[in-house]
């Protein structure tokens, strides 16, 4: 049994409530450790610019002209957590993200998408209402 991090909590902080149960219920019965990175949470349209700009694989949103459902406060990201360290491996990634859609729908009624699910432009840590 897992718990979300007080780091990650904060990271939480201004992001959706329903969001914010959703990921402290799934960590509990995760396949994985997982919390929340830096800029996981709620972010200005100044920190997605700079995200954007640093970073164009991880996000493809400027925060101004494309704007990001972090900046709304209705989306997180996760990191899995494994052996002590931050794991962005794939197949643990998807593994975690399954069982927190599936705590989301079985749960919480609520449709949660995922960027690993994406066609165009894959967001493997993103979760989005």
């Amino acid at each position: 049994m897992y718990k979300l991090s007080k780091r990650s909590l904060e990271r939480l902080q201004d992001v959706d409530s329903l969001l914010i149960a959703i990921a402290v219920d799934s960590v509990r019965e995760s396949p994985y450790d997982f919390g929340i990175p830096l800029h996981g949470g709620k972010r200005t349209s100044a920190e997605q610019n700079a995200l954007w700009k640093l970073h164009p694989k991880v996000t493809n949103k400027d925060g101004y002209i494309k704007k990001s459902y972090h900046q709304s406060g209705k989306a997180f990201d996760i990191y899995a957590y494994v052996n002590g360290k931050a794991n962005w491996d794939i197949e643990i990634i998807t593994a975690i993200a399954r069982h927190i859609q599936k705590v989301a729908l079985n749960r919480y009624k609520v449709n949660l998408k995922w960027g690993g699910d994406w066609k165009n432009f894959k967001d493997y840590p993103h979760f989005q209402m």
